[in-house]
């Protein structure tokens, strides 16, 4: 099959965004996609890597043929002044020749060398008009105007116009002149250029009479009605003002954005109250950042700045330029600017705005830590507003601003939510955000991945790309392959057709992290190396750290524990960009693992005494975990054993992978103290757990101290989910939960047709040969 689309620069945004987002998803489809549009214009598809093609003039040859195919009666003189005046063009070639009289001489302005090939051929079809019946050129005024191509409508609508009586028999000579098609349903334009030839010829008055009889025959359908009656008025008129605002909202409530931002732009210049005019230019620009049309947003933005604003126009104002520059370093006076917005919010009576704002300037606290002092006013300001305790925006303020003072608080109201249920899938994104914040992981992903659901079904993908981030870092902890690599792949799928860096990058760095806990050294290099040049450009805190912390997973899984150090250290060490307090209780198990060396341990001491002043109370599992395992890593000899024995009695049964990591420290501490005997129990649990985890570098790790303890070791077959890419993995599991290959599809934006292109490639790599297979084999893994 292959979709064409002429003279697609006349397209409106929505439009384009859908096309965009099918181009780039046919590569596995027998579809192709062609748009047409004329030179000098742009369709902005959101996918730099679709080829163009530039349309060159017919050869001499070709225009020879294609005129003595069409107009073969023509006379020599009339057909050197068409081949002359058509340079080529196949329509000018095809049409210029009905402008021309007997001689070839052409009415001046088809003729004018100041007009463009493309205006000619407009005006040549614009004086095919004169010569039509009244009632034919209303009923085309009609046909142009209309954004639908029902016969029945343009009829009713051209019979308002006239006040007669229209019926099809009027349209016969603009059929017979070849500028419409119709049948007994529809009508439509030959060729675009038809259609703006009819409408650059009516008066102003007569365009906007045209939308005004189509808006009094559109009973039933208000969104259509709305468009026209905004088309029909040529003043600002709030009553068609709050219509548009009602299709904004409709437009909302069905996933389509970009279609609720057209109609507040629109509202907003048929805006007669300023409050109006500025609530719509707002909401415009939030529609506009959730698309990520940051110039759109910023444009909008710039039009209210200058306007009356009130107290909370002023706060969303700023909430919505918070959002515009994301990406601007953290900052003491923005802070403060934040709070104090904040305050007054609350006291004009909009506390949930005033915890938004709250929670922005949480979020910048994790990103880039200002100073305790500050975070606590954060906290402070967010706890005197009159919102319920299990608040999602108040829990994320407290996760984000103090991760590790008022982490068991956090986990407190986590646990709780957890129990109650009930949440929407919105407020489970910001949950599961918050969970990740606070070094909750094993919270993290249920409430990200019932927010994953959600924001699938609704068509969010710029907020699904974030969440998907999250959750991928969720199960980095857990090694969930099984969910964490589809949503890796999908992220960072999403996050580029969206224009989401800051997410691109973080997606990234997951991949690379899983990446090197398989053994994948090149590929998580490779991807760390792109995350690293993209979080350079961006100069955050979080990401340069996230990014040290996984070029030293990837020393450790290629043996280089020195290089591993040097990069893991960069987080813990105050003049380093990469320094992030936050994120050293994720780090100091890679430090410990890394510290072999008498400096390093001495270092990492040193580092595991401040993470122990600032976390060493948490109620967070993995906090504990991680810090344990450090603990008997660096312990001296005298202690290590009761180090090792206090880490074993913590509860792992969500952090397979740390339980398995302090196992082979363990079986490589007996081993050097030449207890052999004992050591090849935990070695041999920390190779089966590593294997039955897919993380061969450990898992080798395990088998050469098992080797050094005397007890061979075979290397592990692969496992089947390790035949499949993360989308075929992401497809299998759903096709093993029963979905159908159209349910799936929904899901994840695909078509059945590739999903099951998909399906047959998958059977044979895990051999089986039905759907019923595919839960025994993959819950086998």
């Amino acid at each position: 099959m292959l979709l064409v689309v002429d003279e697609a620069q006349w397209l409106d945004i929505p439009t384009l965004d859908v096309l965009g987002f099918i181009a780039r998803r046919v590569g596995a489809e027998p579809l192709g996609i062609l748009l047409a549009l004329r030179e000098a214009h742009t369709a902005p598809l959101g996918a730099p890597d679709i080829r163009e093609l530039h349309l060159k003039p017919l050869e001499p040859a070709a225009a020879d043929a294609l005129l003595d195919a069409r107009n073969p009666g023509l006379e020599p003189g009339v057909r050197r002044r068409v081949v002359e005046m058509s340079a080529g063009n196949p329509l000018a070639l095809m049409e210029l020749p009905v402008t021309l009289g007997a001689d070839g001489t052409p009415s001046e302005f088809v003729a004018s060398p100041a007009l463009h090939l493309t205006a000619r051929l407009e005006r040549a079809f614009a004086s095919r008009l004169v010569d039509l019946p009244s009632d034919t050129r209303h009923a085309l005024l009609i046909t142009a105007a209309d954004d639908g191509a029902a016969l029945t409508e343009v009829l009713a609508a051209a019979s308002i116009l006239t006040g007669t009586e229209i019926s099809a028999r009027s349209l016969e000579p603009a059929i017979a002149a070849g500028l419409v098609c119709a049948d007994e349903f529809r009508i439509g334009f030959t060729h675009p250029l038809v259609r703006s030839a009819v409408l650059c010829s009516a008066t102003l008055a007569d365009r906007l009479a045209a939308h005004g009889a189509l808006a009094r025959t559109l009973h039933g359908q208000p969104d259509r009605q709305a468009w026209h009656r905004a088309s029909a008025i040529g003043r600002p008129d709030e009553a068609v003002a709050r219509q548009l605002d009602q299709v904004a909202l409709r437009a909302r409530g069905r996933g389509a954005a970009a279609v609720a931002m057209t109609a507040l732009e629109r509202a907003t210049a048929l805006s007669e109250v300023p409050s109006g005019r500025v609530a719509r230019l707002l909401g415009a620009a939030e529609l506009g950042l959730e698309l990520g049309q940051t110039d759109r947003a910023s444009s909008l933005l710039q039009q209210a700045e200058p306007l009356r604003l009130g107290v909370l126009e002023r706060a969303r104002l700023l909430l919505l330029r918070e959002g515009l520059e994301a990406d601007v370093a953290v900052s003491t006076p923005r802070l403060h600017l934040l709070i104090t917005t904040a305050e007054r919010a609350a006291e004009a009576g909009d506390p949930e705005l005033a915890l938004r704002l709250l929670r922005t300037a949480a979020q910048r606290c994790w990103w880039s830590d200002p100073g305790r002092e500050l975070r606590e006013r954060v906290v402070a300001a967010a706890e005197r507003l009159p919102v319920p305790e299990l608040h999602p925006d108040l829990v994320y303020t407290l996760a984000a601003a103090t991760p590790v003072e008022r982490a068991a608080t956090v986990l407190e109201r986590l646990e709780r939510l957890e129990r109650q249920g009930g949440y929407d899938f919105l407020a489970a994104a910001t949950l599961g955000t918050a969970a990740t914040m606070a070094n909750a992981y094993d919270h993290a992903t249920g409430f990200l991945r019932h927010a994953a659901a959600g924001l699938r079904s609704q068509g969010r993908l710029g907020l699904l790309a974030q969440t998907l981030v999250s959750l991928a870092f969720s199960t980095i902890h857990t090694v969930d392959w099984k969910i964490g690599l589809p949503a890796v792949a999908e992220a960072m799928r999403l996050a580029e057709e969206n224009a989401q860096p800051r997410w691109l990058t973080g997606a990234r760095i997951a991949k690379a992290q899983f990446a090197a806990l398989h053994g994948d050294l090149d590929t998580a290099l490779s991807v760390i190396g792109e995350a690293e040049r993209q979080g350079l450009s961006e100069a955050h805190p979080s990401h340069l750290a996230f990014i040290q912390i996984t070029r030293g997973l990837i020393g450790l899984a290629a043996g280089n524990q020195a290089e591993a150090f040097d990069c893991v250290w960069r987080v813990f060490d105050p003049a380093d960009p990469a320094y992030h307090p936050f994120l050293q209780t994720v780090a100091i198990a890679e430090l410990a693992e890394a510290a072999t060396g008498d400096d390093q341990r001495a270092m990492a001491r040193l580092a595991l005494q401040q993470v122990d002043a600032s976390a060493g109370s948490s109620e967070a599992q993995l906090i504990r975990i991680d810090l344990g395992f450090a603990h008997a890593l660096l312990a001296d000899d005298e202690d290590a054993e009761e180090r090792f024995r206090s880490a074993f009695d913590l509860d792992m049964s969500h952090a397979p992978f740390a339980r398995a990591r302090l196992m082979l420290a363990y079986g490589a501490w007996l081993r050097r103290r030449r207890r052999v005997m004992e050591a090849r129990t935990p070695l041999r649990i920390a190779r089966e757990s590593f294997k039955a985890l897919g993380v061969e570098p450990w898992c080798e790790r395990a088998r050469q101290e098992l080797r050094s303890a005397g007890e061979g070791s075979t290397r592990q077959s692969r496992t089947d989910w390790d035949l499949l890419t993360p989308q075929e993995l992401q497809i299998a599991q759903l096709a093993a939960e029963g979905l159908s290959n159209k349910e799936i599809g929904q899901q994840l934006y695909l078509s059945p047709r590739t999903i099951g292109a998909h399906l047959y490639r998958i059977f044979p790599k895990l051999g089986i040969t039905s759907r019923g297979q595919l839960r025994d084999k993959l819950t086998a893994n």
